[in-house]
């Protein structure tokens, strides 16, 4: 799904307008149907409803939802209308006409609604017009609204959201569940809008599909319908060898652990062949609790130093999991981008000696797949002021090294030597534990061997590592679940892309 600017939707409207054709008010009602509809199927009919309204063409559509509403008999509605000294927008105001039911009109703190504990807050005041930050009684009524303890139900964004950045004030609308048209926000995918930001569900609204196609963007949700046109499913004819040689180069004394888990995150990605090297002491570890894997001991029984077979029959190797900064294994470091030079996945320690070892930024082979968290990409490549500007960077980056950057979060992002930038949308908080990035970097290791391209392995391979997380928190919750239960539910979650 693409991402696109408050101004290109804007646009996206007229287009439509223009060449469907239909009128700008007919548009307004067909979305206010479209979120009726939703409340419905979501069974929030049931309760009193209070819609609060402003003046723009976002309160338009809250005065066109409380229509639909008035029309069904819903029972304890309520309507508010924000007074901010002008008359409204034209299709404010045809809907205003068109609604016959009780209105109430705030102008100051004292004209304030009461809520009941177990109302349903429609919030219509501002959407995507607003270019400023909120101030005096529409800031002080946000603030009411998200002290009422009741549930929020924001149309098109919340009141108060910038659609494009970061909020710059807490005067923001608290949602709950955000009723949006036909694509996502930017600003809902950022980090630092997370309070303000619930479920986004993206209602289509039938905008005339010619302008979507045609218009150009940096950023893309990852949905389905993208990963529908990666995934390969399997020739019922292959064999092991049309899968990949992995490598997997992780591990140190006492962090054997990360070896496993990434060696098991490997196999469940479906490489047909995996070698894992770690350091001699945990030879036995790895043949016992991976059976399915080759093990390479290192000469050293504590650290990764070197690799003594031929490495050029590997068609991806993984370096980092749990590999410690030793001085020798920065020397292997140094000698393994010497050696290879087809794409390779680094994370975790591979990444603290880059930071450490600037120079070797350089040496990366083409391609290749970085996946810092935010703290590892700051020692990378410097700190920044806010997420925006750490996404810019990460896209600047990724140009300069020719390489893909994985950068981990909420809506993990993938930046792209092209310039392109790709947000997840699958995964939760329960995956904030240690090992999960050891997982996801033997997923991205086990497509990158399959895989050509390792843009479409990375975009793949994040998505299947946050939709296997979200099934072992169905299963087991968020606070429950542990690194080696994502592996486990990788079955599950290549079942469902298996479509």
């Amino acid at each position: 799904m693409k991402i696109l600017s408050a101004e290109q939707i804007r646009e996206w409207d007229q287009y439509t307008i223009r060449h469907e054709p239909i009128a700008s008010i007919d548009l307004m009602e067909r979305a206010a149907g479209k979120c009726v509809e939703w409340l419905h199927e979501n069974n929030f009919l049931e309760r009193p409803i209070a819609i609060i309204c402003g003046r723009g063409n976002n309160g338009g559509d809250g005065l066109a939802i409380a229509r639909m509403l008035a029309q069904q008999n819903i029972n304890l509605l309520n309507i508010y209308i924000l007074e901010t000294g002008s008359e409204g927008s034209e299709d404010f105001q045809t809907n205003l006409e068109r609604l016959h039911y009780p209105i109430r009109f705030i102008q100051s703190e004292k004209n304030f609604p009461s809520f009941r504990n177990n109302e349903i807050i429609i919030d219509a005041l501002f959407g995507s017009g607003l270019n400023r930050p909120l101030d005096g009684v529409a800031a002080k009524l946000v603030e009411h609204i998200n002290q009422s303890g009741c549930e929020i139900i924001s149309i098109d964004l919340p009141s108060g959201l910038p659609a494009d950045q970061a909020a710059s004030t807490a005067a923001v609308v608290k949602a709950d569940h955000i009723l949006s048209f036909q694509t996502s926000k930017f600003s809902f995918l950022l980090p630092a809008n997370a309070a303000f930001v619930g479920k986004v569900h993206i209602l289509d609204i039938g905008l005339h599909p010619k302008y979507y196609e045609s218009v150009q963007t940096n950023y893309e949700l990852i949905d389905n319908e993208l990963i529908s046109k990666i995934y390969k499913p399997r020739n019922r004819f292959a064999h092991k060898g049309n899968f990949g040689h992995a490598l997997i180069v992780a591990g140190s004394y006492g962090k054997i652990g990360a070896t496993v888990l990434c060696a098991k995150a490997c196999l469940r990605s479906g490489a047909g062949l995996t070698t894992v090297h770690i350091p001699r002491s945990g030879y036995a570890i790895l043949q016992s609790s991976v059976p399915e894997a080759m093990v390479s001991s290192d000469p050293n029984s504590y650290v990764i130093t070197k690799i003594e077979e031929d490495i050029s029959k590997f068609n991806c190797i993984g370096v980092g999991p749990g590999i410690g900064t030793a001085s020798e294994t920065k020397e292997f470091l140094k000698q393994f981008f010497n050696d290879w030079k087809k794409p390779v996945v680094l994370d975790a320690d591979a990444l603290n000696i880059l930071a450490a070892e600037k120079d070797l930024l350089n040496k990366i082979p083409a391609g290749s797949i970085l996946t810092p968290h935010p703290k590892e990409f700051g020692r990378l490549f410097g700190e920044t002021t806010d997420d925006l500007q750490r996404m810019e960077l990460a896209q600047q980056k990724a140009k300069e090294l020719n390489v893909v950057i994985v950068l981990k979060g909420h809506h993990t992002l993938v930046a792209t030597p092209g310039g392109k930038a790709y947000f997840n949308n699958t995964g939760n908080a329960g995956m904030a534990k240690g090992g999960s990035g050891d997982v996801l970097t033997g997923i991205l290791t086990a497509l990158v061997a399959q895989y050509n391209d390792t843009v479409e392995a990375a975009i793949l391979g994040v998505y299947l590592h946050g939709l296997a997380g979200d099934i072992a928190a169905e299963k087991f919750s968020q606070e429950a679940m542990v690194a080696n239960d994502i592996v486990e539910s990788l079955g599950a979650a290549f079942k469902k892309i298996s479509f």
